[in-house]
């Protein structure tokens, strides 16, 4: 696994966690790291999509919500809504990745943590996103 797939995942996790606790990054964070020994690039690039996403989060959910149609946030799964709000971070703020790799690491992951239908949802939805940017 490549070192960016594997800080995406962790990044997801943390804030499938972020969700679900309702806690701030920093409550999470250190606990996180001390139980999941990686790289330091590795950790980075994690931090740097938790801390992104945690921040720009309230303009990330005004757009999902716009696009996901007949959908609001708190009817997705809170792993739909993790995966749709890194991917959508990724296409938005992070301009040397492009949007195609963020998409397809977004539908990768969907495939592994979401349900069957994860990933047509989610790859429609930041499809709409990347029109945006």
């Amino acid at each position: 696994m490549g070192k960016r797939r594997r800080a995406r995942e962790l990044a997801l996790q943390v804030l499938y966690q972020l969700d679900i606790r309702e806690e701030p990054s920093e409550h999470i964070l250190p606990e996180f790291w001390e139980e999941n020994d990686v790289e330091q690039d590795v950790r980075n690039f994690a931090n740097t999509l938790i801390k992104g996403v945690e921040e720009k989060r309230p303009e990330i959910d005004k757009l999902l919500t716009e696009f996901a149609f007949n959908w609001n946030l708190s009817r997705m799964s809170v792993i739909d809504r993790a995966i749709l709000r890194l991917g959508s971070f990724e296409i938005l703020f992070l301009k040397e990745i492009p949007s195609a790799v963020s998409i397809n690491e977004a539908i990768e992951l969907a495939k592994i943590f979401g349900t069957d239908d994860s990933f047509k949802f989610i790859n429609g939805i930041l499809n709409r996103v990347k029109d945006v940017k």
